[in-house]
């Protein structure tokens, strides 16, 4: 058993949650397997229900200014701190194994933002960790994926926060989409109606016209993922956040629906005109709302409204998770299964994949030099000594490396860091982003330098790991510099201060072998190596000659 605990630093409250979490039971079908919870498509490891152990909410509006000044108020960081105090008290006391403690769009939108990360850590003991949308988005998948069967089936996720909304569309286990946009309760509320009067019939259309501007591109391009008809194929729309748990009490579907507690969207919007027509004071009062929820709620039915509608769905299951869930999950998963590279690295590179066809990139030419790229990298381990993280992200380097020739290919190297840098990819945290960048930016032309922009804002281990690795990468693109495949295996070995690469392939290769070695001089700066190239391609022997007399 272990004991886990969550933190929560959203824009309208912050939450703790403590849980005991059992080790996932092993069985035909790997570890955690629970046919009960899961269904026998997923395949997944799944835990058995979290017991709690305490649970506590802090009313701090963090994102309060925030999304129409910029910063966080100094009385409101110093509320979020007195709360995290007696967040560390509480998992102290309940001597928790791990925490993980994370603040959502507030806090990495604020220009201060790392100002009350530091007072977090130095008068609360909290280490908070901002993340990206992205991120929300795959923790809020996996505490769905451990509630919901999805089975085989499609599903669009919706996230509604206080700063922004997460939309992720799941094939089964596969997410094939996902995208945090602007728009969340406290940002609308602030931005739109915080005179704290009715929504009358003008401010409601500005909301609705202002989240429909901000879904349009995202609405678009999950539809042309579906297919044709803009709600074919979505089989469930899933809503996480508390302001759907509230909407599933005040609006529920039929009982007997088979995805358990759910929102009826006709009642929903039954409901919104309602409580439009009402402060958010009537709103308390009459549906029994706390005060920071019986103002967000009108724009969190509004999001929730637009999404339904713009799919036609007329029901939206709420499993009663969210993003705090999800760190339990992603906790228990480290506590008891360890990292799970291969997972992490097929979850990061069909994200690569899926942003490269966006630019329509190469992928056959960026698969081969990731392929090359990972061996040399596996061969190079007693010189470099990276870790297997580090491998997954010369992975994503290599396999969009020529992004940026959707931009131009002259100085398509420095095209390709501005669009990795500037693009989510759900799996990699941003300063893993900016090393893969990075990575990518130089696998041609000039070395990295401290007087360029990009590589000085990195930290000396981040500086350290992109030299090296931009180094295999340059490499392993050079062995397939026409794009031909002509060179179809490669293997590196060290001798003395040699790496030494075997290729197998076609014949007519000088040009590639003639590129390693023009590009060889930055591994012989990083890793002390020079390079020597080895034909290693089987040869079919001539039939031997007739004997005499045969």
């Amino acid at each position: 058993m272990a004991r886990l605990a969550a933190i929560d630093i959203g824009s309208n409250a912050i939450r703790l949650r403590i849980v005991d979490v059992d080790p996932p039971a092993l069985g035909a079908f790997g570890a955690g397997w629970d046919p009960a919870l899961a269904g026998a498509a997923t395949g997944a490891p799944r835990f058995h229900p979290f017991r709690d152990v305490h649970s506590d909410r802090a009313s701090v509006r963090l994102g309060h200014d925030v999304f129409t000044k910029g910063r966080l108020e100094s009385g409101v960081i110093g509320a979020a701190c007195e709360a995290l105090r007696r967040f560390r008290t509480a998992m102290d006391a309940a001597k928790v194994d791990r925490y993980r403690a994370v603040a959502t769009s507030a806090a990495r939108e604020a220009q201060n933002g790392d100002l009350f990360v530091e007072r977090a850590a130095r008068e609360a003991g909290v280490h908070v960790e901002v993340i990206e949308g992205v991120e929300e988005a795959r923790l809020v998948q996996l505490a769905v994926r451990e509630r919901v069967a999805l089975g085989e089936r499609t599903a669009l996720l919706v996230d509604i926060g206080g700063g922004s909304t997460e939309l992720t569309l799941l094939r089964g286990r596969e997410a094939v989409f996902s995208r945090s946009l602007p728009v969340g309760t406290v940002r609308m509320v602030e931005a739109f109606l915080e005179d704290r009067r009715p929504v009358d019939a003008g401010h409601r259309r500005l909301v609705e016209e202002y989240v429909d501007r901000v879904m349009v591109e995202a609405t678009r391009e999950i539809v042309e993922l579906l297919g044709e008809g803009s709600g074919s194929g979505i089989d469930l729309l899933v809503g996480t956040g508390g302001n759907i748990e509230t909407l599933a009490e005040l609006c529920p579907a039929p009982a007997g629906s088979a995805e358990g507690r759910a929102i009826d969207v006709a009642a929903m919007f039954r409901l919104l005109d309602e409580m439009a027509s009402k402060t958010p004071e009537e709103r308390a009062q009459i549906y029994g709302l706390r005060p920071d929820r019986a103002d967000t709620i009108v724009p969190a039915a509004t999001i929730l409204g637009r999404v339904a509608r713009a799919f036609a769905q007329r029901v939206i299951v709420a499993p009663g998770v969210g993003l705090k869930e999800g760190v339990l999950v992603d906790l228990a998963h480290a506590h008891f299964l360890g990292p799970d590279f291969r997972g992490e690295a097929a979850a990061v590179t069909d994200a690569c994949v899926r942003l490269g066809r966006r630019y329509h990139f190469d992928e056959k030419h960026g698969a081969l030099v990731a392929r090359f790229a990972e061996r040399l990298f596996d061969d190079l381990a007693p010189r470099h000594r990276l870790g297997q993280r580090d491998r997954i992200l010369l992975r994503a380097a290599a396999l969009l490396h020529d992004i940026g020739d959707f931009v131009r290919y002259e100085g398509h190297h420095k095209h390709s860091y501005y669009v990795i840098a500037h693009s989510d990819l759900m799996g990699l945290t941003p300063e893993e982003r900016a090393i893969v960048a990075n990575i990518a930016r130089y696998h041609r032309k000039s070395p990295p330098s401290m007087d360029h922009d990009n590589f000085r804002a990195l930290s000396r281990d981040a500086r350290a790991k992109v030299k090296s690795m931009a180094s295999i990468l340059r490499i392993a693109d050079a062995l397939d510099r026409e794009h031909r495949a002509k060179v179809a295996e490669v293997s590196g070995r060290i001798e003395g201060d040699t790496l030494v690469i075997e290729v197998q392939g076609a014949e007519d290769r000088a040009l590639e072998e003639w590129t390693v070695v023009a590009k060889a001089g930055m591994l012989r700066d990083a890793l002390g190596l020079e390079v020597r190239m080895v034909d290693a391609t089987p040869r079919s022997r001539p039939p031997p000659a007739p004997s005499a007399g045969g």
